[in-house]
């Protein structure tokens, strides 16, 4: 009897093992591999080793991951990138991403079924909801050139595979451009004053000092007409005339209309810029150059010609324009899209 009740308690003891083991193998089985990566801000986050599913809330940077191959990786995105023009004809297969938000909100049960492997945004508010659904959120935003690189690095970690590579050869792109550009520059010469005007809707939001605007501004040979400081920043009429430019660029709009609005406004149509026909629409491509723009290495070379046309004779945009597109996106523009893209227009205009 006692051999017996030995066997029975041996018998449950085996099978709790080989359930036990089962189970620990089951959860390794299921455990995802992480990897971790560190955000703009100094943040740690813990994301899988393999990302296959990228939700990216933020605009800019989803032109960051076409540069880097990645764009079959985004399963959600804004739509804002889904409606712009250059972007979608680059690559249409955008316009099936989702877009998670109901007007600026975001909405959390659509972002979670999206299934991401990691969210990718610059607004503090959209990461902490990302957070709370127990997502890995990764905050690229930057405002800098140095910035920019960094993002672009960091953006590449993320995606893996051939990006990396991709992302340091843009890097050496926009370091190279920046160089050919201060070369260029040597020497005396003079500074026109700058005025950038954010957009067409809103003559009075434009770019002060320290930002990305006025580093590209002032790399490119120019001077900020402003002495104020800060990224969209609201200034007054008189601040503006004042301050009289030599030069505006306008941003999100083509040149043609930049000049048509700025000559219809009483105030700004007394500016020397406006008198002398000098306002132009900032290129806009796959995102508008000017800012949050990875094809920013382009920006500071239209920027030096534009305000230093006899040191940048030799300086062809359209060639210039034609072969990042060409490197970076792997697609042929054709000269005439070209020039739509240096104009701030769209396809078709």
């Amino acid at each position: 009897m006692k051999k017996m009740i030995i066997r029975i308690i041996l018998l449950i003891g085996m099978v709790i093992s080989v359930v036990g083991l089962s189970s620990c193998h089951s959860r390794s089985a299921t455990t995802v591999p992480t990897r971790t990566v560190v955000d703009m801000t100094g943040k740690k986050v813990k994301i899988p080793q393999k990302v296959t599913r990228v939700a990216d809330l933020w605009h800019a940077n989803n032109q960051v991951v076409l540069l880097l191959g990645g764009q079959q990786k985004l399963v959600a995105t804004t739509e804002l990138i889904k409606a712009q023009p250059w972007f979608t004809k680059i690559d249409p297969e955008i316009k099936k991403a989702v877009s998670p938000f109901s007007g600026a909100d975001i909405q959390s049960e659509a972002l979670i079924k999206t299934k991401p492997d990691v969210v990718i945004s610059a607004d503090s508010g959209q990461l902490k909801i990302a957070n709370n659904a127990k997502l890995p959120a990764v905050n690229a935003m930057y405002q800098d050139f140095s910035g920019l690189k960094r993002s672009i690095k960091l953006t590449a970690t993320i995606l893996g595979g051939e990006a990396p590579k991709i992302a340091k050869s843009y890097n050496k792109t926009l370091d190279h451009n920046l160089a050919v550009v201060k070369k260029q520059l040597t020497g005396q010469y003079q500074r026109p004053r700058i005025l950038h005007i954010v957009n067409p809707t809103n003559l009075n939001q434009v770019d002060g000092r320290k930002t990305i605007v006025d580093q590209w501004i002032r790399a490119a040979g120019g001077t900020n007409a402003l002495k104020q400081t800060g990224n969209m920043i609201s200034v007054t009429t008189e601040q503006l005339i004042k301050a009289d430019p030599t030069i505006i660029i306008v941003g999100n709009t083509s040149s043609a209309n930049a000049l048509k609005v700025l000559r219809r406004n009483p105030a700004f149509s007394q500016l020397t810029a406006v008198k002398r026909g000098r306002v132009y629409g900032n290129p806009q491509g796959t995102f508008p150059w000017d800012r949050y723009s990875a094809e920013e290495a382009l920006q500071v070379l239209w920027a030096a010609k534009l305000f230093h046309p006899n040191r940048f004779k030799q300086l062809n945009l359209v060639t210039q324009t034609q072969a990042f597109y060409k490197r970076y996106y792997h697609y042929q523009l054709s000269i005439h899209d070209a020039k739509l893209i240096l104009a701030g227009k769209n396809p078709g205009e």
